[in-house]
């Protein structure tokens, strides 16, 4: 046996294992395994192309095994880049990076594949599949059109490099975010800079301090200092909302709004070149613009259809959002502050304002939510709104960190139905920011077996300091909501072709239905109060702190409405609109509507779409506007419980088996507008979205 065939044969990437054995991948294991797979796909491709027969069994099931070897090596390594990056990897994954690209543009391409799949389409072959046959039928067509299989000679070779460099920018974009966001921090040590601190936060900084500096003999503490203050959002978003150093907050502000716009991490070129290169590979495909191109797969049938969305949103918003920001200049003001309010300013006064209207603070929310009891609490909900039973698997789980923690999802019956990784806490010097929900391993038919879905969900919370457990903020509460009904999407499909169950196939614009629908259930008070357990007491969240958080449910929900807006319109607008050629940059696009939307004027300095990782590393380009679509969709998919008693187990019960018998099993398998109407019985409504977001026209 060769050395590299031995090298190969012990390769964690190569294994056949039942989960990804991320304990033992390293970098030097990318290149040789994944060269690997694909040297073995090429030759299983051309097997298939030239054994093609218009049957299911024929075409689509090897067209299914050839996918299987890149779940187990290429799947892990992009996971590791977002929660245990490092040079060595990226350079490793950057190496591979074209030629997995290359590959997949070759598969998609195949003129013998698309015309068989044709064939399959229009023959007799057609109706003897089901609708889920179909639909992945439908959608590999689709996927192979915008693949660029009708493209011949040089239109086809400048696709393809369009397609090499957009991978390239887009992870080139994402890793300079994340050096940007890690290399900042501001040491505080005056005690007097401090003061109206959250306990939770002193702590937080002076651990960060110490882990920053484990050399320093004096020892950081939550009370002497000194404090460490990041950018990342656990530390970012709680200093900006009680620092009372306004010097301080501008400083913050300005390296977290400037990030990745100069030096090594400069993506102001990077945007540039994306915008120019989707608009390009839009022109070779036939479309008018990328928009056009993005929207062609999703459930929104055109760009007016989303601009008047957006336009409907911002008239019922608007005056709100306008009222909260004169409510916290006037606060200001009477507080002694004689500037104008300022971006750096926005959270602190908002955090005040809060506090005045609702009297209480987000540290005393905390204290009542400790992670494992909201997790308790959470796994309790599903069981009542689902009959699936989660419980902690104790095994020997190979996991890439110590805080990972991996559990089994059960029917009532306890029969296996997925399972998933949770990565809960922050961790800036490795893992990207934000909360993501990825597939780990699809549902599909392996090797006469049905393999279970398992899936990854990654939150950036507060982690534990000291001996005591992460107090999570309200936020962070929803944020674990919001990816667990992801993960539900993804583990209780009942589809057994990979291509459509879960979250595969379905429209990125419906995607987040069951993720916002999970946040509703944050605001029912038995809900609510069953996951909560004060930290020192035990006790449970009183009644009374309960109704202030529901009261303060939509507070400045005008201007977190327009906020969203702004993001999904200048997203729209770059994408369909603006000349990448021209003179204008692309943040004047943005700049432009934040001076339309917003109370107040852009910062001077402001670079946000040098961090917008969504639209530029991520897959919501042109298709940002999809958090207020699907809003839309999961608001009403929650009044149908309302409507059936919140409080009334059977109904309850019932309901939610009909939600996880459509929305939830058939996931891709079907249009989302099909699925919405079984589970609905009607077309989706804005009024439950208007009404639970206090904006359905009553004064503001």
């Amino acid at each position: 046996m060769r050395k590299d065939d031995t090298s190969l044969q012990d390769n964690p990437l190569l294994q056949k294992t039942d989960l990804p054995l991320f304990d033992q991948i390293k970098p030097e294991h990318v290149i040789p395994a994944v060269r690997h797979i694909l040297s073995r796909a090429e030759t299983n491709l051309q097997k298939i192309e030239k054994n093609a027969a218009p049957t299911w069994n024929d075409l689509l099931k090897p067209l299914e095994e050839l996918e299987v070897p890149f779940e187990y090596a290429w799947g892990p390594i992009g996971h590791l880049l977002g929660v245990k990056n490092s040079e060595e990897l990226r350079e490793a994954h950057e190496s591979v990076l074209n030629e997995v690209v290359s590959f997949s543009l070759r598969l998609n391409q195949s003129p013998v594949i698309y015309k068989t799949l044709e064939v399959i389409r229009n023959g007799d072959e057609w109706t003897k599949l089901d609708p889920a046959q179909q639909r992945v039928i439908e959608l590999k067509l689709r996927a192979a059109r915008h693949a660029g299989v009708a493209l011949e000679g040089q239109e086809k070779e400048r696709f393809n490099e369009i397609a090499n460099e957009l991978s390239q920018l887009q992870t080139k974009f994402s890793n300079n975010v994340l050096d940007a966001t890690k290399q900042f921090s501001l040491t505080i040590t005056k005690p007097e800079d401090i003061k109206g601190w959250p306990e939770n936060l002193k702590q937080l900084s002076a651990q960060s301090y110490n882990q920053e500096n484990p050399e320093d003999e004096k020892k950081a503490s939550g009370d002497a200092g000194p404090w460490r203050i990041t950018l990342d959002l656990p530390s970012f978003i709680p200093f900006m909302q009680h620092s009372q150093n306004r010097q301080q907050r501008h400083e913050l502000y300005h390296a977290y709004i400037t990030r990745a716009s100069e030096g090594d991490w400069d993506n102001r070129n990077i945007i540039q070149k994306i915008l120019a290169l989707r608009k390009e590979k839009a022109h070779l495909l036939g479309f008018n613009s990328f928009a056009e191109l993005s929207l062609d797969s999703k459930m929104a049938p055109d760009v007016q259809a989303v601009d008047r969305m957006s336009q409907e949103l911002i008239t019922a918003a608007r005056p709100y959002s306008d009222a909260d920001f004169k409510d916290m200049q006037k606060l200001a003001t009477d507080s002694g502050q004689t500037d104008p309010l300022e971006h750096w300013d926005l959270a602190y006064w908002s955090e005040r304002l809060r506090e005045k209207r609702f009297e209480y603070t987000e540290n005393e929310i905390r204290q009542y939510f400790q992670l494992p009891k909201v997790i308790e609490g959470l796994f309790s909900l599903v069981q009542r709104l689902f009959s699936i039973i989660v419980e902690p698997d104790n095994q020997a789980i190979p996991k890439w960190h110590p805080d990972v923690q991996y559990y089994k999802v059960l029917d009532k019956d306890g029969k296996p139905l997925a399972s998933f990784f949770l990565d809960p806490y922050s961790r800036p010097h490795e893992k990207r920011g934000g909360a993501w929900m990825d597939e780990c391993l699809g549902r599909r038919w392996l090797d006469n077996k049905l393999r279970l879905p398992v899936i990854h969900l990654c939150c950036n919370g507060t982690p534990p300091v000291g001996d005591q457990p992460s107090l999570m903020s309200f936020g962070e509460v929803t944020t674990l909501f919001h990816e667990f009904g992801h993960g539900l999407q993804g583990m209780l499909t009942q589809i057994d072709y990979a291509a459509v169950s879960g979250i595969n196939g379905v429209e990125w614009d419906a995607v987040e239905l069951p993720s916002q629908f999970m946040e509703n259930w944050c605001y029912h008070q038995p809900t609510l109060t069953g996951m909560t357990a004060h930290v020192e007491t035990g006790e449970p969240l009183p009644d009374e702190l309960f109704y202030k958080i529901k009261a303060a449910k939509n507070y400045q929900s005008g201007y977190a409405t327009i906020r969203q807006l702004l993001f999904g319109m200048s997203d729209m607008r770059l994408h369909n609109e603006f000349n990448p050629d021209g003179t204008e940059p692309p943040s004047e696009v943005y700049r432009a509507l934040a001076r339309k939307l917003l109370p107040i004027p852009p910062y001077e300095s402001e670079q946000f779409l040098c961090a917008f990782g969504h639209i530029f590393g991520g897959g919501y380009s042109a298709g940002y506007y999809s958090y207020k679509w699907a809003e839309v969709l999961s608001a009403d998919a929650f009044s149908a419980f309302e409507e059936a008693g919140l409080d009334n187990a059977v109904a309850i019960s019932e309901t939610g088996a009909r939600f996880r018998d459509t929305i939830l099993a058939t996931g891709g398998a079907a249009h989302p507008m099909q699925v919405f109407k079984r589970f609905r019985g009607r077309e989706p409504s804005t009024e439950a979205l208007l009404r639970h977001s206090g904006l359905n026209g009553k004064t503001a």
